[in-house]
């Protein structure tokens, strides 16, 4: 810090993001010596291309030169959004060798080595800040890691990832199959180009990773958590759901059980009544159950320019707190315990499975007779006749560990006189 008492910020990235957090700096820049105690201005700004026009922003502030910064003594503070793990990760480190403080918008670093980073940062006495890399605007790793604190936090589920919430309420509401609401989210911009990382649970799958490693005190990477995807969610799934009073949504959750620590990433079945079943179109919410606080929510827009920058302006505040009262680094890691993963397949879940079958009497006794011989139960069933000779027939199964139903599945497809297809298998929220 110089010694006017006024913070140097660099910003590593300046797409929709970094611009967010340029614009919103600005507007914030006339209060932040009442907020904080200390002024700020933005010192430099790292780019791919300096000649590349930029309104509203001085060609000086803008450097394609990562050294230009990290020797910059004067700087105090670097803003990572540049997103992915390379250079991000060679740069935050350096910039921690360094003393700079940092905060960063990175999930896919932080999912994968955010440990390293946070001990790095508990090393040299610097904070490394990530509220944005979870849930956009919505404050969850603040409050999860001082205002919970006092808590044993024994399950964090959420909906985290706009894109395929938007998709699956467009297909709840207006009955679309899935190939049409994507196209919809990609028409609106929720969807990117290449939606794989949102469709196929990986980007819900990072964040997780994030949270379960707060709640738990015990890192959890992205490669721990379980990920399904929504692509094979279809307009009939939805209809079926619907009638048995609930929705589907894809959701993040992990739990600590007594064999350790279930992390999955999975369109799930969630009672109509719950709280996340009513978090629609592209809003996030994470839910929490503490020991001593019970059960909390938090909501609101889990992605986007503005809501993403909000969240890397506090947590730029925050440093610039800490930097007046020379406390940087005072919250770390915090993941002072090493609980095992629990492997999926032994994990106890319900399923909603619906088939194709023939429709001639002794069928479903078959399929009872498969499940009960793993020691599964049918809580709810609907058979529909759909052509000459055929019905499609939809259950819902009481509680049965992963592998024990799994092995049933292979029962099921060897039973081709009587089972013609497994269209669908969900599993069930309790």
């Amino acid at each position: 810090m110089t010694e006017t008492n006024q913070v140097r910020i660099a910003i590593l990235g300046l797409g929709t993001v970094g611009g967010g957090v340029y614009q919103l700096f600005q507007s914030q820049k006339d209060s932040l010596e009442a907020k904080t105690g200390l002024s700020a201005e933005i010192a430099a700004i790292l780019v791919r291309d300096v000649k590349k026009p930029r309104e509203g922003i001085a060609p000086s502030l803008l450097t394609d030169n990562f050294d230009d910064i990290l020797h910059d003594e004067t700087i105090d503070i670097i803003v990572e959004v540049m997103g992915g793990i390379e250079p991000a990760r060679t740069y935050i480190t350096e910039a921690l060798h360094a003393g700079k403080n940092v905060v960063t918008a990175n999930k896919d670093l932080m999912a994968t080595h955010g440990g390293e980073l946070l001990d790095l940062a508990q090393e040299v006495g610097r904070d490394l800040l990530f509220e944005a890399s979870v849930a956009g605007g919505i404050p969850i790793i603040r409050p999860m890691k001082q205002c919970l604190a006092g808590n044993r936090i024994t399950e964090v589920m959420g909906i985290v990832n706009g894109t395929t919430n938007y998709i699956l309420t467009k297909m709840d509401d207006e009955g679309m199959e899935f190939s049409d609401a994507l196209a919809k989210a990609t028409e609106l911009g929720y969807a990117e180009a290449d939606p794989t990382a949102d469709i196929e649970g990986y980007d819900a799958g990072r964040k997780l990773a994030i949270l379960a490693s707060i709640a738990f005190h015990s890192r959890v990477t992205f490669r721990d958590v379980y990920t399904e995807g929504i692509s094979h969610i279809t307009a009939a799934d939805i209809r079926y759901v619907k009638d048995m009073g609930c929705v589907i949504k894809l959701v993040a959750i992990a739990r600590e059980t007594e064999k350790g620590i279930e992390a999955s990433v999975q369109p799930m079945l969630l009672p109509a009544d719950h709280p996340l079943a009513s978090v629609k179109d592209v809003f996030n919410a994470v839910f929490v159950r503490g020991d001593a606080v019970g059960e909390t929510m938090f909501y609101g827009r889990g992605a986007g320019r503005f809501p993403t920058a909000s969240a890397c302006m506090g947590d730029i505040i925050d440093v610039m707190r800490n930097i007046r009262f020379y406390c940087t680094g005072r919250i770390g890691c915090g993941c002072y315990r090493h609980v095992p993963i629990e492997p999926m397949k032994e994990t106890v879940q319900r399923y909603f499975l619906r088939m194709q079958v023939a429709d001639r009497p002794g069928v479903l006794a078959a399929i009872a007779s498969v499940l009960g011989g793993v020691g599964v139960s049918i809580k709810q069933v609907v058979q529909k006749p759909t052509k000459a000779g055929q019905a499609e027939l939809v259950l819902i199964t009481d509680q049965v560990k992963e592998k024990d139903f799994l092995d049933a599945l292979e029962r099921f497809k060897s039973m081709t006189d009587m089972i013609q297809d497994i269209s669908s298998l969900i599993r069930v929220h309790e």
